[in-house]
């Protein structure tokens, strides 16, 4: 089983949104370098960072923040936010991140989507944030007016290696994430997708390995927040991954995590 851990980055300190309101946010004491060693410390081998500051601007702000965590350890790392243009992918791919995440650019731009994918092969995924049905863009601040199953099914075959799939009415919120909607994009997806937004315990993981689904590729990713926490893995077969930004109660979720392995 692998995990995951994740990392949102704004204003150089670790936060957590609700909802994806920039104005209702939990700031962490530990820098986002600092946490990248405590997770790196925990054992794990891979990491989620999203850009918040990126998001907003659309550049690159924190790149100097990733490089140094790339070089500092050893770790799989993945980035969104605010990523849209080729040099921005270029300047993280350069840097040694393994995956970049294409939102909003991709949501308003499908040519851009489909570029980046043919000019960086299996180095890229696509992030998907919905409220209601509808895909928001810009740190989750505009409602681009398109369904989230109509745009998949535009972009399927264009070669995304990672879909990334946000509820955000349950983003932060603890309340369970969105499994019925998630399972309708996984029926349509051409590559594993990931739940986020609102995991909060075990019985969320618990049915999240349950979901069914036709896809071929099934949801092969999961994003939860369990007390504060937020971690990635990977739960058999089907492959299940589950994103989370580890705080203080690491301890405590390890060994509930432990004991229901």
């Amino acid at each position: 089983m692998k995990i995951f851990p994740a990392i949102d980055i704004k204003d150089k300190k670790c936060v957590r949104l609700i909802k994806g309101d920039f104005n209702n946010k939990t700031e962490y004491e530990t820098s986002p370098v600092d946490q990248a060693g405590k997770y790196k410390d925990h054992g794990f081998k891979n990491l989620h960072i999203v850009d918040l500051d990126g998001a907003l601007t659309g550049e690159t702000v924190n790149l100097d923040i990733i490089k140094e965590i790339v070089h500092k350890f050893d770790l799989k790392i993945e980035v969104g936010g605010g990523v849209r243009s080729i040099d921005s992918i270029e300047k993280y791919i350069n840097a040694g991140v393994e995956k970049v995440i294409l939102g909003s650019a991709a949501i308003k731009d499908k040519n851009f989507l489909k570029e980046a994918c043919q000019k960086f092969p299996n180095k890229i995924a696509l992030g998907l944030d919905a409220k209601d049905g509808y895909l928001s863009v810009s740190g989750w601040k505009e409602n681009s007016n398109q369904l989230t199953l109509d745009f998949l099914k535009e972009v399927n075959d264009y070669g995304a290696s990672r879909l990334i799939y946000t509820d955000i009415n349950r983003d932060g919120t603890k309340q369970s994430p969105n499994f019925e909607e998630t399972t309708n994009v996984a029926n349509v997806s051409n590559c594993p997708v990931i739940i986020s937004g609102g995991v909060s315990s075990i019985d969320d993981i618990k049915k999240a390995k349950g979901l069914k689904y036709s896809t071929q590729y099934n949801i092969e990713k999961k994003i939860v927040n369990f007390n504060n926490n937020f971690l990635l893995m990977e739960l058999g077969t089907p492959l299940t991954l589950l994103y989370a930004l580890i705080t203080d109660s690491t301890p405590a979720f390890t060994n509930e995590w432990n004991a229901y392995k």
